[in-house]
């Protein structure tokens, strides 16, 4: 069960009313069960909530992106998002590492970054159009 929700996490990032965050919350979720629960025990509820929360405002960003600076004439629009892989990515997720003093979450997101974690993907290994002879 989600240690945050819709209005803690709309306390620290502006949300568009429109878009759900239970995706977002349910993915912070995980992570922080994983990375912070299941390999340290001295946590407490209020730091689980706050790591949760700022990890669904992190995936959040990647949805609606924040925009750093917005012009009108010539219209313009700089999003405060920079390139960059993992937590990293977004001041919400900077700071979810942060917060997280036992570093479980800065621990995976060196992990993936280095390839040690493993990911999913999908190979295709049937016949293409070309190789079955379709007419």
């Amino acid at each position: 069960m989600a240690r945050t929700n819709d209005a803690l996490v709309g306390g620290i990032i502006e949300v568009d009313s429109t878009i759900p965050l239970t995706p977002f919350i349910t993915i912070a979720n995980l992570m922080v069960t994983q990375c912070c629960t299941d390999l340290v025990e001295d946590y407490s509820a209020a730091q689980l909530i706050e790591i949760e929360t700022w990890l669904a405002a992190h995936f959040y960003t990647n949805r609606d992106m924040r925009a750093e600076r917005e012009k009108a004439g010539s219209v313009e629009e700089k999003f405060q998002s920079k390139v960059d892989l993992g937590f990293n990515s977004s001041h919400y997720g900077q700071t979810a590492m942060r917060i997280d003093f036992h570093g479980g979450l800065a621990a995976l997101d060196k992990q993936t970054l280095n390839g040690i974690v493993k990911t999913v993907g999908i190979n295709y290994i049937g016949t293409t159009k070309e190789e079955f002879g379709s007419n």
